[in-house]
């Protein structure tokens, strides 16, 4: 069953987490260091995005222009990092004890963790959407709704906090009009979607989604979730399953953009395939509830984070083979430039790997194996700007006026 949101101080919700989940946890929480590094006081950046880059020991700021250092912070263990959606350019960085907000600068000139952090078991997905962002509690099922741009005063914003009706490795979103979609699943195994109202009583459910994953909203604001054999529409308070064509036919990330109906997802059909690259797509079509399935050209191959959409609404991969490929919405190769050397896929997801991320007209590449990133232009296949970091980069987002 669900329960009503609750409007609760975050502090307190983080108190009654740790004592009912006490020795539940699987890691241990790390203390952040306070230790932070601006730009030297001659260096004047005009830049209006910013490059936050996890690695092993922090997260790393760049000018999105130049992709001069900016600033770093230090902080423990495996990191992740995710757009906050908010007009300030702040991101949320997710390690052992929750959810840490970094200030990159763009506002206030210094590149710090706020010292806001939204306690979690296991901070997985962080899905800012129409003004409001909800962060997934994996280790609890625990949802966290607030406004997007609440976040970076050095206070925890108010939230809206929903139960999921067992911890999973979820993700929700919330709607325009103030109601919410959130996967269903236990630790065990996932099943589907439910659709809350703002009160949090159940409007609709469908769990026909077997292994769900991902989320996406596209035109229109129709939300596709992956499944392992298929996707899941809602669409105007209807859920529409659209089947895979392979008995297994996985998807579980989208890659959408918010002017086209058209969405793309990764696609994979051995289940006991060894390694992480892949050579098809899924194209869904959402306004006539159509998927196909695109297989790239001979010798291009792709991990999750390899797959971006333009602003163009073309797809944008990086290939293994290490070239940069444009495809329109159709799924046919237009461009393909060779941009840094061919690479391997890894073992363990979060090794680090090459990676990518589009912004408008702007590709941006790392090269961990050279401590390297990239930014390229998309009309071009021209090298717009590079560093050599002193850092093998992992996962990096690109936050700023450029993503809005």
């Amino acid at each position: 069953m669900s329960r009503p949101r609750s409007r609760l101080a975050i502090g307190a919700i983080g108190a009654l987490a740790a004592v009912a989940l006490t020795g539940c946890a699987t890691t241990a929480p790390t203390e952040p260091s306070a230790e932070t590094t601006d730009a030297p006081a001659d260096t004047h950046h005009e830049s209006d995005t910013r490059v936050a880059i996890a690695h092993d020991g922090g997260v790393l700021v760049l000018d999105g222009e130049t992709l001069d250092t900016i600033g770093q912070v230090e902080l423990d263990g495996f990191l992740r990092v995710n757009d906050a959606g908010d007009h300030d350019g702040h991101v949320f960085v997710t390690a052992a004890d929750g959810f840490h907000v970094l200030d990159t600068g763009l506002a206030s000139g210094t590149v710090a963790l706020t010292g806001e952090l939204f306690e979690a078991v296991a901070a997985g997905h962080a899905t800012p959407h129409a003004g409001r962002t909800a962060l997934f509690d994996d280790g609890t099922g625990e949802v966290r709704v607030f406004d997007t741009d609440a976040v970076g005063t050095g206070t925890l914003p108010e939230v809206d906090t929903i139960s999921s009706e067992a911890a999973h490795h979820g993700v929700a979103i919330e709607l325009s009009d103030g109601t919410l979609l959130s996967t269903l699943g236990t630790a065990e195994s996932r099943s589907g979607v439910r659709h809350l109202d703002a009160d949090g009583t159940e409007l609709a459910r469908d769990e026909q989604c077997p292994s769900v994953h991902g989320e996406g909203a596209v035109k229109g604001e129709v939300v596709m979730f992956g499944c392992e054999d298929g996707v899941l529409l809602f669409d105007s308070g209807a859920f529409t399953k659209l089947d895979a064509p392979d008995e297994f036919g996985r998807t579980g990330n989208a890659y959408v953009t918010d002017t086209s109906a058209i969405a793309f997802g990764d696609y994979k059909t051995d289940p006991d395939q060894e390694g992480y690259l892949l050579s098809q797509l899924v194209r869904i079509d959402t306004a006539s509830r159509k998927l196909s399935v695109v297989a790239l050209p001979d010798g291009v191959e792709y991990t999750w984070r390899g797959v971006g959409r333009s602003g163009h609404d073309d797809v944008i991969v990086l290939s293994a083979d290490g070239t940069l490929n444009v495809l329109d919405e159709s799924g046919v190769r237009q461009e393909s430039w060779p941009v840094i050397a061919p690479w391997e896929s890894p073992t363990e997801w979060q090794q680090p790997h090459p990676g990518l991320r589009v912004v408008g007209d702007i590709a941006y590449v790392t090269e961990p194996a050279k401590n390297r990133i990239l930014a390229i232009d998309l009309h071009t296949g021209e090298v717009s700007a590079e560093a050599t970091l002193d850092v093998a980069p992992n996962e990096f987002v690109v936050v700023g006026a450029a993503g809005h």
